[in-house]
């Protein structure tokens, strides 16, 4: 031990300076001790240590805020720097859009929309602007309707409707479809005009001028004088008539209609022999009225069936529909005889099968008109021939055979007084 003391004594050091310690190092050192300084406090023997936001674990809600944090100071900064980096929209994108969706909201315009939702008071429709536009009950037809389903209006309607006001509690606009059905009906009413057609309109009222009947949705006016017949408002109600244009007003929403045009044009088509289709109108004990397109005509119980009718409410009842054949026309008295017997493809037909009547109507009709032809030529190719042979004047016999005059017929003519009318 005491030759290692006397070692260490031996060893020299050099001796200590400030100047040799660098101003790093004294830095350093200086700072060592402050720390030790500052975090050793007395405090009756517990020791305490600095508390770091590294050293505190971070919880899920922390994090994510975080995130978003630094998500947002991201956005903020390319917005700040770089606002159109990466965006495809452009400014004329934008406008275009502007033009695609802007229309004009005024009264009148026509826009196009779709229906999303009904009620029972109309329906709404989004036409692309700021908010739905609504479609009254009283605007979906331009008829009577209790619900807009009546009008064919349902979600997912697409269709053109017109802006006809503005709900001034939220800005909304009010549309309609009857307006533009209106404008419809008048384009087709014109156009029947020009074509001189034959129309139906049902009456729905009437004065002491005439009566109102209803055509292409329109209420159009028939005068008493452009009837045909001397009926009155109230016999006229609800009674479908054929009528013709008169005059055809959309500015001053004038119709004129008249029915005596449309009969008259009817009653020019009706050809002797020829077949049409009737409705049972009334009976009477001597025959059935037929309505046959706004004219009356006669079925005589004698025209009904080869067999006898005795009771004509067993064979036809009011509302039947049948086809008969025009036996006379008498155009000044109004009147027309018709006739089913003639339609009989076997005598008794109408009684038993009346089906089979209406099927071969047209065919019976066809053979009807050649027997009729044949006959009037034997007549005229007999009456050729008597003319011939003999220079004295023709007359029918009681046989009904063409002849001449001759003495053994009655100084008065013929008795045609068994003959019944076909008018009756």
């Amino acid at each position: 031990m005491a030759s290692l003391a006397n070692q260490f004594n031996g060893l020299r050091s050099l001796p200590f300076s400030p100047s040799s310690i660098s101003k790093k190092q004294r830095f350093t050192h200086n700072q060592t001790c402050k720390k030790q300084h500052t975090t050793k406090k007395p405090s009756f023997g517990v020791v305490a240590y600095k508390v770091t936001p590294e050293s505190v674990p971070l919880s899920n809600e922390t994090r994510e805020r975080q995130k978003l944090k630094e998500i947002f100071e991201a956005a903020y900064e390319r917005c700040r720097t770089a606002p159109m980096e990466g965006v495809s929209f452009t400014l004329q994108d934008f406008n275009d859009a502007l033009e695609k969706y802007d229309f004009n909201s005024e009264i009148g315009t026509k826009v196009k929309g779709t229906v999303f939702l009904t009620d029972a008071h109309g329906a709404l429709v989004d036409i692309t602007a700021k908010s739905s536009a609504y479609l009254p009950l009283q605007e979906a037809c331009i008829h009577r309707i209790k619900h807009v389903e009546e009008a064919g209006v349902f979600p997912g309607l697409k269709g053109e409707f017109m802006i006809i006001g503005e709900n001034e509690a939220d800005d909304s606009l009010i549309l309609s479809l009857r307006n533009i059905q209106y404008s419809l009906a008048w384009e087709r009413c014109r156009q029947l005009q020009a074509e001189d057609a034959v129309v139906k309109g049902k009456v729905v009222n009437g004065n002491k001028g005439g009566v109102v009947a209803l055509v292409e949705g329109l209420r159009g006016f028939v005068p008493f004088s452009q009837v045909s017949s001397k009926s009155t408002a109230e016999e006229l109600f609800d009674k479908e008539l054929p009528l013709k244009f008169v005059e055809v007003d959309e500015e001053a929403s004038r119709l004129v209609l008249s029915n005596r045009k449309a009969v008259a044009d009817s009653q020019a088509q009706l050809g002797i022999g020829s077949v049409v289709t009737g409705t049972v109108q009334s009976l009477k004990p001597y025959g059935a009225f037929i309505d046959i397109g706004g004219i009356n005509g006669l079925l005589h119980v004698s025209q009904i069936s080869h067999d006898r009718v005795s009771d004509i409410a067993t064979v036809l009842q009011p509302g039947d529909t049948l086809k008969v054949m025009i036996l006379s026309h008498d155009r000044d008295r109004g009147r027309v005889s018709l006739s089913t017997k003639k339609l009989e493809p076997s005598p008794g037909d109408m009684i038993r099968n009346p089906k089979l009547v209406f099927e071969k109507a047209e065919e019976m009709a066809q053979i009807f008109r050649q027997r009729i032809a044949q006959a009037e030529a034997m007549a005229r190719a007999d009456m050729l021939r008597f003319q011939t042979e003999s220079q004295s004047p023709l007359t029918l016999s009681s046989e009904g055979i063409l002849g001449p005059l001759t003495s053994d017929l009655p100084a008065e003519g013929l008795d045609l007084s068994d003959i019944p009318s076909a008018d009756e």
